[in-house]
């Protein structure tokens, strides 16, 4: 909602510079994408990788008495 009250706000101030925002927020978010894919491809890698070296801790650990 505060994006798009910013945008009136630029629309207002300067309509060029909104309609040219407009038409390119999907191609800045098409061109972002592999990187966000990326990005949640590596976050995977690093909590596979917490996962198995705090492995021996909890096994060790064992279960708690609930």
């Amino acid at each position: 909602m505060l994006t798009f009250v910013l945008w009136l706000l630029l629309f207002i101030f300067c309509w060029p510079l909104a309609l040219l925002a407009l038409v390119l927020y999907p191609l800045v978010w098409l061109i972002l994408l592999p990187f966000r894919l990326v990005g949640v491809a590596v976050e995977g890698v690093f909590e596979l990788l917490r996962a198995l070296i705090l492995l021996p801790a909890r096994v060790l650990r064992g279960r708690s008495p609930a």
